[in-house]
């Protein structure tokens, strides 16, 4: 059965709408974080789930699927329906499913410190799917502690496949897992860094080679190579690139 943009909101709870004055409200929000995605390479856009619809899209090329930001807003959940690939489209729904019951679960007061992330693919102008990884993060709640608004960032992927729906808690080293077989969000103990590691990571970041990073952290050369292979291992990753790309994307750095 073909997807309709009503079934991206079964699972939401929405009680109280927004006055015209609510709306006055959040246009500083609106606008702060305009001037932001002009520092980032990241796409950047806004989910109102009141309207149905995106009140902000960036003008970073990768989200835009050969489209003005202007298009894309008018065009808002319809956007996933004609770009995202079938497969990928049914992802998303139980993506959101599964996302909005955890939510559900979640104390009012912490609600805005839980982000979730995955991937999934977006057709391009020249037809060829490209995967992307896709943060959201609820931006501002109604009266209720429903999502109102959700802050979405989105970069190229450094996975191979759709998935690795992940859910974490800003200051926090907890990370769920969602389990596409089970469909149950798990928790993984076994997706955290060390110091080191992170420290390696990052000097990786700024071009230093294994022998200027053993040199910067009073280490020898073969301790080195020992904690990036165990990052490859915990991030699941073939080489540093891929390694720093990921960390990125999933909040390791």
């Amino acid at each position: 059965m073909q997807s309709t943009v009503n079934d991206f909101f079964r699972p939401i709870k929405l009680e109280d709408y927004p006055s015209d004055q609510d709306y006055e409200r959040i246009k500083p929000y609106v606008r702060a974080i305009e001037l932001a995605s002009h520092l980032t390479y990241q796409s950047v856009y806004i989910i109102d789930y009141y309207r149905r619809g995106f009140i902000y899209v960036s003008d970073n090329p990768l989200l835009l699927c050969g489209n003005t930001p202007e298009v894309v807003m008018k065009m808002g959940y319809n956007f996933y329906l004609k770009y995202v690939p079938e497969e990928d489209l049914e992802l998303l729904l139980e993506i959101n499913q599964a996302g909005f019951a955890f939510y559900s679960n979640i104390k009012m007061e912490d609600r805005k410190k839980y982000s979730i992330s995955y991937n999934f693919h977006i057709v391009q102008p020249n037809s060829h799917p490209l995967l992307i990884n896709h943060k959201l993060a609820p931006l501002v709640l109604d009266k209720s502690g429903n999502i109102w608004l959700a802050l979405c960032y989105v970069s190229t992927s450094s996975d191979n496949k759709s998935g690795n729906i992940l859910i974490r808690k800003h200051k926090s080293e907890k990370v769920y897992q969602y389990d596409l077989k089970e469909k149950l969000w798990k928790l993984r103990s076994d997706l955290k860094l060390t110091a080191i590691e992170k420290e390696i990571l990052i000097l990786s970041c700024q071009g230093l080679t294994m022998s200027e990073i053993a040199n910067q952290l009073f280490l020898t050369v073969n301790t080195i190579k020992f904690h990036r292979k165990k990052i490859f291992q915990i991030l699941n990753v073939r080489n540093i690139t891929e390694a720093i790309s990921y960390a990125a994307n999933y909040n390791f750095i």
